[in-house]
């Protein structure tokens, strides 16, 4: 963890360009079913891949409540070190936020880097970041991140414990660079204002019209969604995070326009202090009208997709919105969990009885299955969201006739 950010040397965005051999560390809690612990792990691997490192093996470790020194037990840790010894690592990632002291203990006995999932998530949302106001959210998020830990990060000279009769140059050193963390993080909340006020001046100006923001879990299709949609080219790949900026373009179904905007995909445990820096760009989502929440239908996971999507916009105070609940990827639906001996009836049968469970479930919204890379049922979400658009239109201009 050390080598993320340290005050007074150049900036580097990102892990090294070659990718960097690394383990991958977890908790396993009683509390928690092997399907969960492998979920975790996988996702934290496609972190990890998404970043530019390698995985080279998963050590899980059986605890309900982290070591206070080094995060995981004794035996563990000596297993691990011999591991990264004997097999050239470069870096080890844990899958929970570590504590400065935990950092620094680690990177003593393995001698290697330290990441936990916060600096991973930040990492590649540095690389991510393309405008002003992503960069400078990210950066803050960052210095906000580093502050509580400088402690542990500091290594301009040899650490000395404060308190009275031990204080010397190295406790004023560790002063000076919270008071520089402090004012940089002073400098970018002003900066971040300036921009916010930007942009709602933009915002101010595109007029009447109904806006519908795109959400969901990272990586479930949103941006290939929206360029089917709007026809334009947001940039899509199969990697975590592709979508930083909210991109907003004008739609029109049935000679009725709209505002269609793509915005950055949740995640479980997403650091505290990135939702904070990134609740300006979510103001996009927070002025909807309509949300079309995307939902990767083939993850085995998804209904914990949906509670984390939900629980974010909660904290982000979105509620009461139309909703339409767009369940997406049923190709690879199929793939996965139909026979290839089944008939077309059948299957058709078996898609209808999904959908009814999941408009059961999901009662409060609209529900509907599609598939964006196939072009699938795309006709019918287009009709379902002219229906709620129109409907919104007709709640905000109660006494306006609209020709569209």
């Amino acid at each position: 963890m050390s080598d993320s950010w340290e005050i007074g040397k150049k900036k580097t965005s990102g892990l090294k360009k070659r990718a960097e051999k690394a383990v991958l560390v977890g908790l396993a809690r009683s509390s928690q079913s092997k399907e969960e612990i492998k979920e975790y792990l996988d996702e934290l691997e496609f972190l990890a891949m998404t970043a530019g490192a390698e995985n080279d093996r998963f050590f899980i470790q059986s605890l309900d409540h982290p070591d206070s020194r080094t995060f995981i037990g004794s035996g563990k840790t000596e297993e691990i070190a011999e591991y990264i010894e004997e097999n050239d690592i470069d870096l080890v990632i844990f899958d929970d936020d570590l504590t400065a002291k935990q950092a620094g203990n680690l990177e003593k006995i393995f001698k290697r880097k330290i990441i936990d999932r916060s600096t991973l998530i930040l990492d590649i949302f540095a690389n991510r970041a393309q405008t002003a106001q992503a960069k400078t959210q990210v950066e803050l998020a960052q210095m906000q991140y580093l502050l509580p830990r400088l402690r542990g990060l500091w290594t301009h000279l040899e650490r000395q414990r404060g308190g009275i009769g031990m204080r010397g140059p190295g406790e004023q050193e560790i002063e000076t660079d919270r008071r520089i963390v402090r004012d940089k993080i002073s400098k970018l909340k002003k900066r971040l204002e300036k921009i916010d006020r930007q942009n709602q001046t933009q915002r101010s100006n595109r007029g009447e019209l109904i806006r519908v923001a795109l959400v969901g879990y990272t990586n479930v299709g949103k941006s290939t969604l929206m360029n089917l949609l709007s026809k334009s080219e947001v940039f899509a790949e199969d990697k975590l995070f592709a979508t930083l900026d909210t991109t907003v373009r004008k739609v029109v179904f049935d000679r009725m326009p709209f505002l269609l905007s793509d915005t950055v995909g949740f995640i479980r445990k997403l650091p505290h202090h990135l939702i904070e820096s990134f609740k300006s760009t979510l103001d996009e989502v927070r002025e909807s009208d309509v949300l079309l929440h995307v939902v990767d239908i083939s993850h085995p996971q998804y209904e914990d997709h949906i509670k984390t999507v939900h629980e974010t916009l909660n904290s982000l105070k979105v509620e009461g919105k139309r909703q339409i609940i767009v369940f997406n990827k049923i190709d690879l639906y199929r793939e996965k969990y139909f026979d290839e001996l089944l008939d077309d009836e059948v299957k058709h049968e078996i898609m209808t009885e999904l959908k009814e469970k999941l408009q059961n479930q999901y009662h409060d919204s609209e529900v509907i299955l599609i598939s964006a890379i196939q072009k699938e049922n795309i006709e019918e979400l287009r009709a379902l969201m002219t229906k709620e658009i129109e409907a919104e239109y007709k709640i905000r201009y109660p006494y306006r006739t609209h020709h569209f």
